[in-house]
């Protein structure tokens, strides 16, 4: 029988087939062969000796937090407590973008700032790059998003991810805390990461995290993860954009047809990377 799992508690995965779910233990084989099932995995499981059996092949692999099988992220950005970070949400793109998953972005606390048209030639770079840009507070748009889809929730800890799912299914009650002023960050409240069947599709809360690590991936996946970049086309064909000689993506940000900040956080990743 063939399902996907929503929920791993020690040695106990929840494997969801059609509207029930089974709590499952892994064949012994599986540790041998370091098969690590996660959240989002298709599996064929028997529900008899409520035993999985085999590990389907993925569409893609997050290994903070594990998750897989992701559609596409609504990256909760916030605007004020904690501050708007594009450095962060660059990182977040990249890392979608890498991982063929849409990436969505989502404002919250809008309500905190004193003009919302401070952020609005920033926000239309990213929608004129074919991301989208949606408020929390357009909660039917967000739920037309979420129909039959895979997607997980995840951004700046303290943004307002587990308040947001909440206002989609208040049924879910999903554990929140508030910004610890010392900090200027949120506590990390997500503790299991759980799918949560929504719309015909399902909904991850991922456990909050304020920092990315891309050391992982490789400077061409990195370089190809900022899609503007593919519309220049350098004198040299594996150019990375860096200290290269008559670089098209260099002089596109010199001529701000490019965002001076996307660029830079570009430097900065690759940065992390030679490291």
């Amino acid at each position: 029988m063939q399902g996907q799992i929503v929920k791993i508690v020690s040695d106990l995965h929840y494997v969801r087939s059609g509207e029930l779910i089974w709590p499952c233990k892994c064949r012994g084989i599986f540790r041998k062969e370091h098969i690590t099932p996660v959240v989002g995995d298709y599996v064929l499981f028997d529900k008899e000796k409520l035993v999985i059996e085999k590990l389907l092949p993925r569409k893609n692999l997050f290994q903070r937090p594990k998750v897989s099988n992701i559609d596409q992220a609504f990256i909760i950005t916030s605007l004020k407590n904690p501050d708007f970070s594009l450095k962060l949400l660059d990182k977040f793109i990249s890392l979608m973008e890498i991982n063929n998953v849409e990436p969505i972005i989502c404002l919250t606390k809008e309500d905190l700032v004193s003009n919302l048209n401070d952020y609005k030639e920033t926000l239309s770079y990213y929608q004129k790059l074919g991301y989208t840009v949606i408020s929390n507070t357009d909660i039917s748009k967000i739920k037309k998003l979420l129909k039959g889809k895979m997607s997980v929730f995840t951004g700046q800890t303290g943004a307002g991810k587990s308040t947001l799912l909440n206002k989609l299914n208040a049924d879910w009650n999903l554990e929140t805390n508030e910004i610890s002023l010392a900090l200027g960050r949120g506590k990390h409240t997500t503790r299991v990461v759980t799918a949560l069947p929504f719309l015909g599709g399902l909904v991850i809360d991922t456990p909050g995290f304020s920092a990315l690590d891309l050391k992982n991936y490789s400077k061409e996946q990195i370089r190809d993860s900022f899609k503007e970049f593919s519309t220049y086309q350098c004198e040299f064909k594996n150019c990375f954009h860096t200290k290269e000689k008559e670089c098209r993506v260099k002089q596109a940000v010199n001529e701000n047809n490019i965002m001076k900040s996307r660029y830079l956080n570009y430097l900065s990743s690759i940065g992390e990377v030679e490291q």
